[in-house]
């Protein structure tokens, strides 16, 4: 099993003095650039460390918002191109449907190839729909959109013969000839994230690395399966373990108090999600009428808990969340078991994307988790 460390570079300082919505309509004056200077690079400093620790980087992209202020995840990504020589750098990912300019994705991911000599795992995602509204795009074909992104990024990725012409309906190029062409061959692995079955059906067909993020004991099984149903459908054949991946918050201590005290302050990143405005949370077109109607009558910002039971996301504890699937939090052997419980449960899989910071983790707390974890858990993940 492979893991990633993950860190929306959050903004938390801003994350008090404001209402109900972390997301859209906060005004900038909340942000201080002294204050995020300091914080780009104490990320980057942890992300660093991973090379050192045999632990990949994950990267990811959101806009408007103080839970994450990874406003362009290739930024980020360049520099570590740089600075790592081991880690392979996912950016999970690219929201592609909110880019105008699908041929500058294209050359971000090459160029990047490039600099790490190989290193970069490429994620196209559709992106979240309240970042719809900023991005001023349509949410009614979105989808659509996606699709097209996708094809125009892997032709232009993988043409090495000149300049080809694109007339689709949503993007037109006279000539697409992207210079660098990347290292690996004959472009970087493409990961995709899904929330629900249908979309895991999609990328299962196209035998792509499938993300499930924090979807728990009571959704991941039924999205794994379906994406090996379709996988079979498709003629692949049964899936291996790395086709699969999985984000959870990890909190690893000497102590099963500071594990699940680290794990506590990591989990404020699950907690602030649900604040989201719900005309941002549901646009209009984005999902089937039914189910958008169904969701703004009966919104609830709860989770699944194993014995059926729910609980709010917003104030769970970190019992909750570990009984959901969310998080793994405790000493080595606690965290170890309860991954190889929840790898059972879902049948496997092959990348734990691991949330080893967030809320207001500090710099030393989150060092001393990334630490401990590669010593401790991560060589024992290979009996898995």
């Amino acid at each position: 099993m492979k893991v990633w460390h993950f860190s929306e570079m959050a903004y938390h300082p801003g994350w008090e003095e404001l209402g109900d919505s972390l997301r859209n309509v906060i005004p900038s004056r909340v942000y201080d650039p002294r204050v995020g200077a300091d914080l780009y690079h104490r990320y980057l400093d942890e992300w660093a460390l991973c090379d050192e620790l045999g632990l990949n980087i994950m990267v990811n992209e959101h806009h408007t918002t103080a839970t994450c202020t990874t406003a362009v995840c290739t930024i980020p990504m360049a520099i570590l191109a740089r600075e790592t020589k081991q880690a392979r750098l996912l950016c999970l990912g690219m929201p592609i449907a909110n880019r105008q300019d699908c041929v500058r994705v294209a050359e971000e991911y090459a160029m990047l190839d490039v600099i790490s000599r190989g290193r970069v795992e490429m994620g196209l995602v559709k992106g979240s729909p309240f970042e719809l509204s900023p991005a001023n795009s349509n949410p009614a074909d979105l989808t659509d959109r996606f699709w097209e992104a996708h094809d125009l990024i892997l032709k232009a990725l993988s043409t090495r013969d000149g300049p080809f012409n694109w007339e689709g309906r949503h993007y037109h190029y006279r000539q697409v000839n992207v210079w660098p062409r990347p290292w690996q061959e004959p472009h970087p692995p493409v990961w995709m994230t899904v929330s629900s079955p249908e979309s895991a059906r999609a990328v299962g067909a196209r035998g792509y690395v499938v993300a499930s993020l924090n979807t728990g004991y009571a959704r991941t099984p039924l999205i794994y399966g379906a994406y090996r149903e379709a996988s079979a459908e498709a003629g692949r054949g049964t899936p291996a373990a790395d086709r699969f991946a999985y984000l959870a918050m990890v909190g690893v201590g000497e102590t099963a108090e500071e594990g699940r005290r680290r794990a506590h302050q990591i989990l404020d990143y699950s907690r602030t999600t649900p604040r989201v405005a719900s005309q941002f949370m549901f646009p209009p077109g984005y999902a089937p009428a039914g189910p958008t109607g169904q969701a703004l009558r009966g919104f609830k910002r709860t989770i699944p808990l194993r014995d059926g039971s729910t609980a709010d996301m917003r104030t769970a504890t970190v019992d909750q969340f570990v009984n959901a699937g969310i998080a793994f939090a405790g000493t080595p052997d606690q965290v170890f078991d309860q991954i190889r419980e929840f790898h059972e449960h879902v049948g496997g899989f092959g990348h734990l994307l691991m949330m080893g910071q967030g809320g207001h983790l500090s710099h030393e707390d989150t060092v001393a988790n990334l630490t401990l974890f590669s010593k401790e858990v991560l060589p024992r993940l290979a009996e898995l």
